[in-house]
């Protein structure tokens, strides 16, 4: 209050002053006034300090008086009482028996409420006070209060209900409008599936009509091959009877009276032409008793993940619709030679791939153990540039390059590596150069990153700038001479094979897990870390990532490129993610293995994503359905381990054959599998 004071005096005094007239006397009236509120202002505080209880140091609740002349509030002083038998003050002997109602303190205490309230209090409560203090009343203005009161009370009724009553027609407004916005989605959804049908429809009576056309021809070829059979035969054996029948059934086939295998009973060499036929041209159901039974699989797949197949398509026509409209185009003119539109065509593709397959069947196995080291994790399984030969790592400090035709073709006890060579260190990743076919990069758990010649067996390059582990290394596509590493020391480095030192540094604040440069491009690079978040740089400028993509919820231990736009990764939250580094938005999350602690692998290609798992699996994901597409569970070799199959061992390394249903696996054991993907 004194603060406040002050600052309207300093503003009335330099008014004054501007003026000729003498403003000392007001200045000094002002001034005295200011004096005597301090003087009073202090004065309260004093008596609020003798009103304190010193036990609690509160304003005094019930005040009691002792024996000594202290006052204390009723409870503080029991309370001390039951444990002590002294005065909190002076220390004097004391008991219950010497406490005493302090009525004038009580009083003053009361009175001081009031004025506190009736300076600071509400009306409401002023007037609540005022009434428990027995302020007499009349009837008749108890009478005008309680009118004004209840007309006060209906008011604030009416406001409420009013505003309960917008805030509700405002609910509702918004879901007529969410629910007309869903039903004219689902109108054009309608409308897609509609036009879809009757395109579908429209194709399937034109391959009828293509397969009856190609029927009646393949019939007339068989007939004339028979003629011309028949013909030569008759001349020879001498026998007009025979060449009379033949001309006979080839008129009557011709007139469609006699069915293909008649022909096959008279004419055994046209035995080839119609099986060409029927490998070329498929026929009917009927004709290949596999047929209906793959159909019916492929059939219960879809049912399988429909939901996921109906989010599919309508993502994909609304998409395509936009796009479209965007364009200034109507739907019905973006169709292809076939009459579907952009949006169906995409999702057929989706469909046929998806459906296609539903298994991994084991086409080789391979097992190497290491009679040096125990420990036989496979790290890392990477084919070269041609998809020859594909070179593991691990944990046994060595590398070892296989031929995939041999291992594929030859017997189990025959398989052995082309090429070994042997490290200072535990390995954790191999890259091989995508121009140079014998060049082949490695990382190590000392930060070694390392180029090796598999033809020679020897380093070409050592680099060895990395504080910690590295953890991964990768060559550019487009710039063979170029690659990029990470590690634990919370840095990327790109080097330069041409170069003994590192051309670029970038400084982070969590480990890096994994590095990936963009197959299109030698300036973009994804970066997975430990952070939970996928760094996606510009090397032209690395003061800040293009993006950061955030959605895993632990680290990022992988990170892969489906396309020059589709980015793949891996956490130990035990899911996949996709991602466009384009438009910078995430696409799907795959869920379905277990992934909490261990580096299990990631491997993609244009179509299909996959990892390991925990439980010693490999499960493929489709990129537009977000639950497994296949799975395959390894079996432990130790028939002592009962466990082995789920928790002792896990799926360590994977790797896509190029534009192939085969992919190589690898686990803990250090067992590794071709499988590919089958119906």
């Amino acid at each position: 209050m004194g603060g406040g004071e002050r600052n309207s005096i300093g503003a009335l005094v330099s008014t004054v002053n501007t003026g000729e007239t003498s403003t000392p006397a007001a200045a000094a009236v002002t001034a005295a006034g200011v004096v005597k509120e301090e003087v009073a202002a202090e004065k309260e505080e004093e008596v609020d300090k003798d009103m304190l209880c010193p036990i609690c140091m509160q304003i005094i609740k019930d005040a009691f008086l002792t024996a000594c002349g202290h006052s204390f509030c009723y409870m503080c002083i029991v309370t001390h009482l039951q444990n002590k038998s002294d005065c909190p003050c002076c220390s004097h002997y004391l008991t219950t028996n010497h406490l005493y109602p302090n009525f004038l303190l009580n009083k003053l205490l009361m009175k001081r409420s009031a004025r506190q309230m009736a300076k600071s209090g509400t009306p409401v409560e002023q007037l609540r006070q005022a009434i428990q203090q027995g302020c007499e009343v009349s009837v008749k203005e108890l009478d005008s209060l309680l009118s004004l009161l209840l007309d006060k009370k209906r008011k604030m009724e009416q406001e409420e209900a009013e505003t309960n009553l917008q805030i509700l027609l405002e609910f509702l407004q918004c879901l007529r409008k969410q629910k007309v916005e869903e039903l004219n989605e689902i109108q054009n959804d309608l409308q897609y599936i509609k036009e879809d049908i009757n395109a579908v429809e429209k194709r399937r009576i034109e391959l009828y009509r293509a397969r009856g056309r190609y029927s009646a021809k393949m019939r007339m070829l068989v007939d004339d091959s028979s003629a011309m059979t028949a013909r030569p035969s008759s001349r020879d054996k001498g026998s007009g009877a025979i060449v009379s029948s033949s001309v006979n059934s080839q008129e009557q086939r011709r007139a469609g009276t006699s069915q293909t295998r008649n022909t096959d009973a008279r004419a055994p060499a046209n035995s080839q032409l119609v099986q060409w036929k029927d490998d070329n041209h498929g026929g009917s159901d009927s004709q290949d008793p596999n047929q209906p039974g793959k159909s019916i699989a492929r059939k219960r797949r879809v049912h399988a993940q429909f939901n996921e197949l109906q989010d599919c398509y309508l993502q994909k026509r609304r998409y395509w619709a936009r796009q479209s409209q965007k364009e200034g185009e109507p739907i019905a003119n973006v169709m292809n030679r076939e009459g579907y539109s952009a949006g169906l065509e995409d999702f057929q593709s989706v469909l046929s791939t998806f459906t296609r397959y539903s298994r991994l069947r084991v086409v080789a196995e391979l097992r190497q153990p290491d009679l040096f080291h125990s420990a036989n994790v496979v790290s890392s399984i990477e084919f070269d540039r041609d998809d020859e030969l594909f070179a593991t790592a691990g944990v046994s400090r060595r590398i070892k390059v296989f031929e995939f035709s041999s291992v594929v073709n030859e017997p189990a006890e025959a398989q052995c590596p082309v090429v070994e060579m042997s490290t200072r260190s535990k390995l954790s990743c191999l890259s091989w150069n995508k121009y140079t076919k014998n060049h082949l990069a490695s990382s190590d758990y000392e930060g070694i990153v390392t180029v090796w010649d598999v033809t020679t067996r020897q380093s070409v390059m050592e680099y060895e700038e990395h504080e910690k582990r590295a953890w991964s290394v990768d060559f550019c596509r487009t710039e063979p001479s170029m690659l990029v590493s990470g590690s634990d020391d919370c840095k990327v480095k790109v080097w330069c094979t041409k170069q003994e030192a590192s051309v670029l540094t970038i400084d982070m604040k969590a480990n890096i897990c994994s590095v990936k440069y963009n197959p299109g491009s030698s300036a973009h690079v994804a970066v997975g870390s430990a952070d939970h978040h996928i760094h996606y740089y510009d090397l032209r400028n690395i003061s800040q990532p293009l993006h950061i993509f955030s959605g895993h919820r632990k680290a990022v231990s992988y990170v892969n490129f489906l396309s020059n736009h589709e980015l793949g990764s891996a956490s130990t939250d035990s899911t996949l993610r996709l991602w466009d580094v384009k438009e910078n938005v995430p696409l799907r999350t795959f869920k379905g293995h277990t992934n909490e602690k261990n580096f299990v692998g990631l491997t993609v290609n244009s179509e299909y994503l996959a990892c390991g798992s925990e439980t010693n699996e490999v499960f493929v994901y489709h990129k537009a359905i977000s639950k497994p597409a296949a799975r395959h569970r390894f079996v432990s070799e130790d028939q002592n381990d009962p466990d082995g199959d789920m928790g002792s061992f896990f799926i360590s390394a994977v790797c896509w054959k190029r534009d192939s249903p085969t992919i190589l696996t690898a686990n803990s054991q250090g067992t590794i599998k071709a499988l590919v993907l089958a119906a």
